[in-house]
């Protein structure tokens, strides 16, 4: 089980992530700053005098996918933690999470961006004051290849805004420069404000067809509830059906996981999803998170115009709120 902080002077060990609170207005005020939110996988990088170790959030080993990662932050000293986000960069100078997928095709084009230290030499530094863990990473980060330092900008909450609209960029990271790190919570000392629409969502069902499913449903979660938010066809060309499939066949379940459902009616949109309309579904268990793209949100909970993007295995499916 992940320890939710570390003691000084111990062997350096993984610690659950903060997390970013979802806010649709950027946080303004000298005691914030900014990044640009990079869409990768959030990786811990944990150095002992064994060795270099990349954590996923759900703590799952990442060495044998980006062994080249580990390699190039060998020279960290033992007893140092990192938190920062692998990110690969498409053609266009932008972040391309589909590409990251590709990662034995895609090894030149992919890059860890730290963002934090967490223990240096032993040092428990959770507790220090987020402007002086950065200071000190960027005197401990090497650049290379595959290793990059993830700046802060000196821009104002609404130039940051204009750049990244301008960039097609997916969003703003905030975060206090007095925040401690709070490992596994969310209270809002770090936010992140998304650009784009599309969020991470809990593949709570299916409906059947070929490749193995039609239409994946899916959701969000509201506190202890999942919330039926969407089915989504787009995307799923047939190879990428048969391999969504293969990973979440085996979740299959008796219960409807979705607290919302069955809905009276079809809505002025056709997405909601009435009892007739559920016993065609196959339900699953909430383990499994889908990266969706969508055009707008309508005032029933329901997702307008989606796209699948890509499987999340990165993501805790009871981390997954609305976010805009």
């Amino acid at each position: 089980m992940a320890r939710k902080s570390l003691s000084p002077h111990q062997t350096a060990t993984f610690v659950e992530s903060m997390e970013c609170l979802p806010v649709t207005k950027i946080p303004e005020g000298r005691e914030w700053t900014y990044e640009i939110k990079l869409d990768g996988y959030r990786i811990e990088v944990v150095r002992t005098d064994g060795g270099t170790t990349l954590y996923s959030r759900r703590q799952n080993v990442l060495n044998h996918k980006f062994h080249y990662i580990a390699k190039a932050l060998d020279y960290l000293p033992a007893d140092t933690v990192l938190d920062g986000e692998l990110v690969a960069m498409g053609p266009d100078g932008k972040p391309n999470f589909n590409l990251l997928q590709n990662f034995k095709s895609a090894e030149s084009h992919i890059t860890y961006y730290a963002f934090d230290v967490l223990m240096h030499k032993g040092r428990d530094l959770t507790q220090v004051p987020l402007s002086e863990r950065r200071a000190l990473l960027r005197s401990v980060l090497k650049p290379s290849d595959h290793v990059a330092l993830s700046e802060v900008s000196d821009r104002t909450a609404a130039e940051m805004l204009k750049f990244v609209k301008s960039h097609g960029l997916e969003g703003v990271i905030s975060k206090r420069s007095d925040s401690v790190y709070q490992p596994g919570l969310r209270t809002g000392l770090w936010t992140k404000h998304r650009i784009n629409l599309g969020q991470e969502f809990v593949i709570g069902g299916y409906t059947p067809g070929t490749h193995g499913f039609d239409a994946l449903i899916v959701g969000f979660y509201r506190g202890r509830e999942l919330i039926y938010a969407a089915r989504v066809r787009a995307g799923l060309v047939p190879a990428t059906r048969r391999s969504v499939f293969e990973k979440i066949k085996h979740l299959k379940a008796a219960k409807c996981p979705f607290a919302n459902l069955p809905e009276l009616s079809d809505g002025r949109w056709g997405a909601g999803l009435t009892a007739e309309k559920m016993k065609e579904c196959v339900w699953l268990k909430p383990e499994a998170v889908a990266q969706i793209a969508f055009l707008e949100w309508t005032g029933a909970d329901h997702l307008r115009h989606t796209k699948f993007v890509a499987l999340r295995d990165d993501k805790d499916p009871k981390g997954i709120v609305r976010e805009t």
